[in-house]
């Protein structure tokens, strides 16, 4: 059952990077994530997955609502923060965080720490008070 949310994975990545879905296109992502090593073997919580599509499908109406906004009202203000990355976490699904974080507008990994750390640039519309 992984695996198959492996390539499910790996096609979604394909198809909103590509934002083609096209007959051509199709046969192109599955041929490529067909043609992707595969990593060792660490068994995973189906549930880990599922809540992480969830995320991942949440993201995408995120990432336009942000887009928009930053149009709208602009976000001057920028910074650097330190993000604990969620515990027993397989390299799949630190993926996924990656991506998630970097999927919308505000946010992007800047690095990943192998003691579990990400850093993380964001843009907001003011300073926190305080």
């Amino acid at each position: 059952m992984i695996g198959h949310l492996n390539l499910i994975l790996r096609l979604t990545i394909w198809f909103l990077l590509t934002s083609d879905l096209s007959v051509a296109n199709i046969i192109i992502g599955v041929i490529v994530a067909l043609l992707l090593p595969g990593r060792q073997r660490v068994p995973e919580a189906l549930r880990d997955w599922l809540r992480v599509l969830g995320e991942v499908l949440v993201a995408i109406p995120q990432a336009y609502f942000e887009a928009v906004e930053i149009i709208f009202r602009p976000h001057n203000h920028e910074d650097v923060i330190i993000e604990r990355v969620k515990p027993q976490r397989t390299p799949g699904l630190v993926f996924l965080d990656i991506f998630l974080i970097t999927f919308t507008p505000k946010t992007i990994v800047l690095k990943y720490h192998e003691q579990g750390w990400f850093e993380v640039h964001r843009v907001r519309r003011r300073r926190p008070q305080g």
